[in-house]
């Protein structure tokens, strides 16, 4: 029996090289997923670097941002509906006079959906 015991418990055990090469393994995996996580952050701190900063020391204007909140769903509605106005308001629930207003409000032409120049101040803006 214990020629039995020994057969079996050299098949179950690892060689010398399989165990070197298993460990080789994992820490390869592991450096992997360092340097996956490493990129990811180098690039968080890329996106954060090029955010604007906050106008007027910290301070928001609810006006500038709602107003750049409705452009940007504008534009990505018009892009989802390859600039078609009817179904773009369709897709944002208001009517067509209401986004066709907007969209001449805001400036925003086909030739410059998903771009700054459409963006207006909210001093341009006439109520």
């Amino acid at each position: 029996m214990s020629s039995a015991l020994m057969w079996r418990t050299e098949e179950v055990s690892p060689s010398a090289s399989q165990s070197t090469l298993l460990r080789e393994a994992t820490l390869e995996n592991r450096l992997n997923a360092l340097r996956d996580i490493a990129l990811t952050l180098l690039s968080e701190v890329d996106l954060l670097r090029s955010t604007p900063p906050a106008r007027g020391e910290g301070s928001l204007k609810l006006y500038d941002e709602v107003q750049r909140f409705e452009i940007d769903l504008i534009r990505s509605a018009l892009q989802k509906t390859n600039g078609s106005q009817v179904r773009a308001a369709q897709l944002l629930s208001v009517k067509q006079s209401t986004l066709n207003a907007k969209i001449k409000r805001y400036q925003i032409s086909s030739s410059d959906r998903g771009h700054e120049a459409g963006r207006v101040h909210s001093h341009e803006i006439a109520a």
